[in-house]
């Protein structure tokens, strides 16, 4: 170990967080999560036995560093979102206790039960993940079924201890409607997803709302289902993300001094247009929140007024999703476009605060493709060179005119770069997004 490693090992705090091994170069290279960063890192360099690619591993670490957080679920979520960021080369070969596992949901069942699995497929269930602990995940999922009743396997109408205890919704002895443990796995859902402080929020509403009404039970129920995720949050898993402490994700600071925002961008929103041959045209709106992606807040549009001109789609989504007071503002903008994308959209934005940028890939979705940059000069053109001195980004020779249009700087990132990183992740998952949409659609048109 070199000193300054050392050094940092005698400062892990006892808390849960997630921790990022780092190479000589820089490069973050294993990303782990841990109940307690102080014994867990350290056991790395604990002279035990270790099989062979783990000796390897820890040859190659540097330094590390990491981001403590509330719990150990918190941990769980952050190092999956990190994990899909960066895709170290060392989470791929140890594979460890790392198997991703999904919770699938088959709503379109009469009764759904909820399994785990390791390989979604495309059935028309909702899965929820990937999250990187298969033992967590489990774990949590049947805490919160004390609050939420579900059942593990198909539905044969037979009472079983389960039904005793309280951990069925109760169908097979009158005690529930089909409708109603519908109702309630929705927000099953919804917590597991992420949407946790507005699903108390609602609850809260609703049971008011009932009991001003007479529905005492409903109201029950709602009161029950928000004092038992309240305690919950309290005890063990799934604070929500808005809780993070973003102050040691590098990505975000990197991003505001950069654009030279006030502070970092708490909530990040990223668009694309898919279509085919101008039909089935559709556009995404992806969130990430203090650099997690918050996926209870992502949205589909299906275009109204254009369907062969991406740049008339990209301003018809902006304008349609600023109508929508209810939903956030962001605090920041990233569009799949270059100079004529940016510029189209500012008009939209710039009176509200909302900075925005474009990633220009001239239609290279490729994972390896180049971060590139369109970023109006107003933001702040003194940053660029301080990150160019830095090596994190650097300006194409000559004056760019042609890429970058006036107004406009054009900016190329290093590929190992944090903010190359979290800027290329939320990029991938608006394309995804609007993939799954558009391909929706074609397949509903086919059988028209």
């Amino acid at each position: 170990m070199n000193n300054l490693l050392k050094q940092k090992l005698n400062k892990l705090p006892a808390l849960p967080g997630v921790y990022f091994h780092k190479n000589a170069a820089g490069e973050i290279i294993y990303v782990g999560k841990a109940a307690v960063l102080k014994n867990r890192v350290r056991q790395y360099f604990h002279n035990t036995k270790k099989d062979p690619k783990t000796k390897a591993l820890v040859a190659e670490i540097a330094d590390t560093d990491w981001i403590t957080v509330d719990t150990e679920m918190d941990a769980l979520f952050l190092e999956s979102e990190m994990i899909k960021r960066y895709m170290p080369k060392w989470n791929i070969l140890l594979r460890d206790d790392k198997t991703v596992s999904y919770v699938r949901i088959d709503m379109n069942n009469e009764i759904p039960y909820i399994t785990f699995t390791r390989n979604p497929v495309d059935d028309k269930a909702t899965y929820i993940g990937p999250f990187y602990g298969k033992s967590s995940v489990e774990k949590s999922v049947r805490i919160l079924r004390h609050i939420f009743p579900y059942y593990t396997k198909p539905y044969t109408g037979k009472k079983t201890l389960d039904t005793d205890l309280g951990l069925t919704p109760g169908i097979e002895i009158n005690k529930c409607e089909p409708k109603d443990y519908k109702r309630n796995l929705k927000k099953l859902i919804r917590y597991l997803e992420g949407d946790r402080e507005k699903l108390l929020r609602d609850l809260e509403k609703t049971m008011l709302d009932e009991a001003s009404k007479g529905n005492y039970e409903l109201a029950a129920e709602a009161r029950d289902q928000l004092f038992g995720l309240k305690e919950l949050k309290k005890k063990i898993v799934f604070s929500d993300k808005e809780f993070l402490d973003i102050s040691s994700d590098q990505a975000l600071r990197q991003l505001q001094n950069m654009l030279g925002l006030e502070k970092p961008p708490r909530r990040i929103e990223g668009y694309d247009i898919s279509h085919q041959s101008g039909t089935n045209t559709v556009a995404s709106m992806v969130v990430f929140i203090n650099g997690a992606s918050a996926r209870s807040e992502y949205r589909k549009f299906k275009i109204r007024t254009s369907t062969n001109d991406d740049l008339k789609s990209m301003q018809e989504v902006i304008t349609r999703r600023l109508k929508h007071t209810e939903w956030e503002y962001p605090d920041l903008i990233i569009l799949d476009g270059g100079t004529t994308q940016v510029n189209a959209i500012l008009p939209l934005v710039k009176d509200l605060g909302i900075p925005v940028i474009g990633r220009d890939k001239s239609g290279d979705h490729s994972r390896n493709a180049g971060v590139k940059l369109i970023v109006p000069e107003y933001l702040n053109s003194g940053a660029f060179r301080s990150l160019a001195r830095r090596e994190l980004a650097r300006e194409p020779r000559g004056d760019g005119s042609e890429r970058r249009g006036p107004g406009m700087r054009y900016l190329e990132l290093s590929n190992s770069s944090h903010i190359a990183r979290l800027i290329a992740r939320i990029d991938e998952e608006a394309h995804r997004f609007a993939i799954i949409y558009h391909s929706l659609l074609k397949r509903k048109s086919m059988l028209k």
